[in-house]
């Protein structure tokens, strides 16, 4: 008795496709980034640069695009603040004219747009020990990391839909061989990589994993014979096509899982051990002129 069972995997385009999907926009609006003051800072230096503080404005160094939203807050509840554009030297402060708040009370906001990349300082003109940069970059400055993000989502998306096209078929044949059973696989690609297990009554007969076939087939020895009551159940999974041990390189279904119950009969080699015996017997019989009886 010959088993039979062809397994294969189909798996659609948009799947794969939908990875690309997830890739940031590489023409994303301009961000906006929010600026806001350090409590306290009217009374206190220690969060200056200068004094080993984090800085008097949080964050010290902010970073947005041309035509991008800065938006400056006094957060401080115990007085006013303001954002001016320019450098201070010790206390002696140096306005650029770029951006002034004015004086800002607590909960008061200022915004500025930039028009020009470039680092912008900026200071408060109340308390000069408050200094802060601002990064201006070039609109979409990160467009060609996006794009690069976007190009590769899409080339593992194409690979992947490739991968997917890959139609695996699986043939598990059985025949017994004296007290076991023999199993071929017939395989539709060259250098599979699968795990096989049989099982008999619940019990495991035959385990390999990490197994490779250079050809289109692949033969095991399993040690039991099947029965219609009690019959061997064939599990092969694969883990994709390529070189053995290389397994990043390899394409193809991976998972895809074909399974066939085997109830061996006389194998092949079985049969010609029977043909050469009764050839012998008959040879001999012709010899001596006597009939055998079975």
């Amino acid at each position: 008795m010959k088993t039979k069972a062809i397994s294969s995997i189909f798996v659609l385009f948009a799947i794969a496709a939908g990875m690309a999907s997830m890739a940031p926009d590489a023409f994303a609006d301009h961000p906006e980034v929010a600026i806001t003051t350090v409590d306290e800072s009217v009374f206190s230096q220690t969060c200056a640069a200068s004094q080993g503080g984090p800085g008097c404005y949080t964050p010290s160094t902010a970073t947005v695009e041309v035509g991008g939203v800065v938006t400056m807050t006094n957060t401080d509840p115990t007085g006013v603040h303001t954002f001016t554009s320019g450098t201070v030297d010790g206390f002696a402060p140096s306005p650029d004219l770029v951006f002034d708040s004015s004086v800002l009370m607590s909960g008061d906001t200022f915004e500025w747009i930039p028009e020009n990349a470039g680092e912008q300082p900026y200071y408060c003109m109340l308390h000069t020990w408050m200094i802060g940069t601002i990064i201006v970059q070039e609109a979409h400055a990160d467009d060609n990391a996006a794009a690069e993000e976007a190009a590769a989502a899409e080339a593992a998306a194409t690979l992947a839909a490739e991968e997917a096209d890959v139609e695996l078929m699986v043939v598990i044949t059985d025949s017994a061989v004296m007290s076991r059973t023999q199993v071929e696989l017939e395989l539709s690609e060259l250098h599979v990589n699968y795990d096989m297990t049989a099982t008999q009554n619940g019990e495991v007969v035959f385990e390999e994993t990490g197994l490779h076939s250079m050809e289109n087939i692949a033969t095991h020895q399993i040690d039991a014979v099947g029965s219609d009551d009690n019959p061997i159940n064939v599990k092969v999974e694969s883990l994709g096509i390529g070189a053995p041990g290389n397994s990043d390189n390899w394409t193809g279904p991976v998972g895809q899982v074909t399974t066939a119950q085997v109830v061996p009969e006389f194998g092949t080699i079985a049969m010609m051990v029977l043909a050469v015996a009764i050839i012998s017997i008959v040879a001999v019989t012709a010899k001596s002129r006597v009939v055998p009886r079975f």
